[in-house]
């Protein structure tokens, strides 16, 4: 299905990115500044990740929820209008940290990742990037998080690392997992992992025929400048367009992003070469089905 209109998604800082070494937000205030850049350029939502507060523990994920309202609060007040998309991602059973910064902040959108992955990295010499690990996400574990979305009235955004977790998800909306009032079926194509999807356009071309009915997608790539013309292709084939910080620190140019405003004026010039339209706050809610 093509969409006239582009919803353009801000991920404003990733994890254990150092912001030492790299410019990524962690404070609410630092967050806000880079929300608002993006803001500016078109994007109708920001994808939060939190971070530990503490000096030199920035890298580290957070998941207080006086954090997250901090964060969120300071985010909302300076985009008027933005819709909050909360990141969910945990290793193991427990989601007592993301429910509880769901419960919160109540934000719009959250994460709801969508099956497991063998999570792997493999440096030049062929030693690991760091240890194999397996990013466990069985449907009871996807249950739980959507009942909680459900609770707090929280619309759910599938990321799928693989073509089985995008056919995955067909089968959670017919066996009635996405309740009334939770929205259309939102599916996120996240490629680049190096033990998931390549950032492969042709692949990105076959992925919407295995989408379930009146369902909206958009899509994650991960990596350097050769992300951009897939990112084109998304805009082409009617989907919907991230990037920031979390995803990459390039342009298309191949140079490095000062922040995520210069990456979401690149989306929407992605979105402008496909005769498309960059989606307002309002019309990407109308968009996803969500409460205007």
């Amino acid at each position: 299905m093509s969409h006239d209109k582009a919803i353009l998604t801000c991920a404003l800082t990733g994890v254990l990115t150092n912001p030492k070494q790299h410019p990524v937000p962690v404070t609410p205030a630092q967050m806000a500044q880079q929300a608002r850049d993006a803001f500016n350029a078109g994007a109708a939502v920001m994808h939060v990740h939190l971070r530990m507060q503490q000096e030199g523990l920035g890298h580290l994920p957070s998941w207080e929820p006086d954090v997250a309202e901090a964060v969120v609060a300071a985010i909302r007040a300076a985009c008027p209008g933005v819709i909050i998309n909360l990141t969910t991602g945990v290793i193991g059973p427990d989601i007592g940290g993301p429910a509880a910064c769901i419960r919160r902040v109540r934000p719009e959108i959250a994460a709801c990742n969508a099956g497991s992955l063998n999570y792997l990295k493999l440096k030049d010499d062929g030693q690991w990037a760091w240890p194999p690990m397996v990013f466990d996400n069985p449907v009871d574990k996807v249950q739980r998080f959507l009942a909680v979305m459900e609770e707090c009235g929280v619309h759910p955004e599938f990321e799928c690392f693989d073509v089985g977790i995008v056919r995955s998800v067909g089968m959670y909306v017919k066996a009635g997992l996405l309740k009334p009032g939770m929205g259309r079926p939102e599916y996120n194509f996240v490629m680049g992992v190096a033990s998931g999807m390549p950032c492969d356009a042709d692949l990105l071309a076959l992925l919407p025929r295995y989408l379930c009915e009146d369902a909206l997608w958009q899509s994650t790539l991960i990596g350097r400048q050769e992300i951009w013309p897939v990112h084109q292709r998304t805009a082409e084939l009617g989907g919907m367009l991230r990037s920031g910080l979390e995803d990459t620190f390039y342009l298309p140019d191949g140079s490095r992003a000062g922040g995520n405003g210069e990456l979401i004026e690149a989306l929407a010039r992605c979105a402008a070469r496909a005769g498309r339209a960059v989606a307002s706050p309002a019309e990407a809610r109308a968009l996803l089905g969500l409460a205007p």
